[in-house]
């Protein structure tokens, strides 16, 4: 079953020097199956973070149609997406974004803060989840503390503290070395695969978007 249906969507910016539209993403067509990892790449600019913008309901589409878990997001409300991002939807980035007041299991459970009824079970399952990463006895440290890939690990379990059905990776290993890159492809794909999740990742690493179940390159606003 389809979690995502995108249909003829496309998406132009408009530059601020000429006032040119200048046309982003042409006529995209995908669907990504429940369960499925897929990496899009393509060169700086091509339109890879537009594009998971628009996955996460951080942005909107000029025209066409985006169907998520069943339901057509077009005529939703800016508050129906918001709660579609906080409830379906983990987002991973490039750098961590950690809250550099809190600790390390505060800032995994920052997103439940989100949810009309957080999870009862919300503090066991980051427990579980930091322990499952290799971070049980960093629990009560602060991101200052920690080192480069440690942060980016925090960042993954607090991505799946909600559960969610849809993760979204943009460059998430892009600031580590290939080392660390390496180390934590494989514990994101780990996790992916355990949860079930769905994820879809933006890379311009090709060694690491082989690693996933599909790859899509976007050219010129066309996704291939």
């Amino acid at each position: 079953m389809s979690l995502i249906e995108l249909t003829n969507l496309s998406k132009s910016y408009t530059d601020p020097g000429s006032g040119a539209c200048v046309p982003v993403l042409r006529g995209i067509n995908l669907k990504i199956e429940a369960g499925e990892s897929l990496a899009i790449v393509g060169p700086s600019g091509c339109g890879k973070s537009t594009l998971l913008n628009i996955l996460g309901t951080l942005d909107t589409p000029d025209e066409g149609e985006i169907t998520f878990d069943g339901e057509s997001l077009k005529q939703c409300t800016p508050k129906q997406l918001a709660a579609v991002r906080s409830e379906k939807i983990g987002f991973i980035f490039q750098l961590h974004h950690l809250m550099p007041q809190c600790s390390v299991l505060e800032n995994v459970l920052l997103p439940t803060l989100a949810l009309q009824s957080p999870p009862a079970d919300a503090l066991q399952r980051a427990e579980a989840l930091l322990e499952q990463v290799g971070l049980k006895d960093r629990i009560n440290w602060k991101p200052a503390q920690l080192s480069g890939g440690e942060r980016q690990r925090v960042a993954f379990v607090r991505a799946l503290i909600n559960q969610p059905r849809l993760i979204l990776a943009d460059e998430p290993t892009g600031a580590l070395d290939e080392v660390n890159a390496a180390a934590l492809t494989d514990l994101l794909l780990q996790l992916q695969k355990s949860s079930g999740v769905t994820l879809i990742m933006v890379t311009h690493h090709r060694a690491q978007a082989a690693r996933m179940g599909r790859v899509m390159t976007i050219h010129e606003g066309v996704l291939t």
